[in-house]
């Protein structure tokens, strides 16, 4: 096989690639690109939502006045621990 021939087995090869990159690159440009970010409304409205599980109220906490006395009562020795801490502090 001689120079002459190995070129004209290149340039044939050369030539079928240009033809079928030609091909791919119209069947690309064809297919529009595929948009990115959030769809539209309408396009949002025609897919079904999934549907959404029922919430049960829960039962609403009281306090009785019994459990507010005992609160305010532990919140005025904590403020006199307070108190006394900060006269140790001082003095």
């Amino acid at each position: 096989m001689g120079i002459s021939e190995i070129l004209a087995s290149v340039d044939r090869e050369i030539a079928l690639l240009k033809h079928a990159r030609a091909l791919l690159g119209a069947a690309s440009a064809a297919v529009p690109p595929k948009k990115r970010g959030r769809p539209r409304k309408a396009i949002a409205a025609v897919t079904p939502e999934p549907a959404k599980p029922v919430k049960t109220k829960r039962k609403k906490r009281h306090l009785t006045p019994e459990g507010r006395k005992r609160i305010a009562e532990a919140v005025k020795r904590r403020w006199e621990i307070q108190k006394k801490a900060a006269a140790a502090v001082q003095k």
